[in-house]
């Protein structure tokens, strides 16, 4: 399952395999912890507040597993909630995403 790794100043998101697979993403997600604006926990992870826009590329049913990014105008996120789990969000500034949306 994805998680999020400190190493030195560096934020990590690690993926598996067939995570990787999923999401239609290959490369490690590395972003440096001054880049970091927020992280906050929700305990609902399909509503409205915490997701936005469309996912593409990447693999999504609903309410069971979103894996890949989700574009909307002005930004893109990259997704890897799995059930109805809590999710944190990472909110970031000058990233390539501006947040990453991880199951706890």
């Amino acid at each position: 399952m994805a998680e999020v790794i400190e190493q030195g100043n560096q934020l990590v998101l690690k993926l598996s395999l067939i995570e990787k697979i999923f999401a239609l993403h290959f490369k490690q997600l590395t972003v440096s912890k001054e880049k970091l604006i927020g992280k906050k926990s929700y305990a609902k992870p399909w509503s409205t507040e915490v997701l936005k826009g469309v996912r593409a590329p990447g693999t999504g049913f609903p309410y069971l597993i979103l894996l890949g990014t989700m574009r909307y105008r002005g930004g893109k996120d990259f997704t890897a909630i799995y059930k109805k789990r809590p999710v944190t969000v990472y909110e970031f500034t000058d990233y390539n995403f501006k947040r990453w949306i991880v199951t706890e």
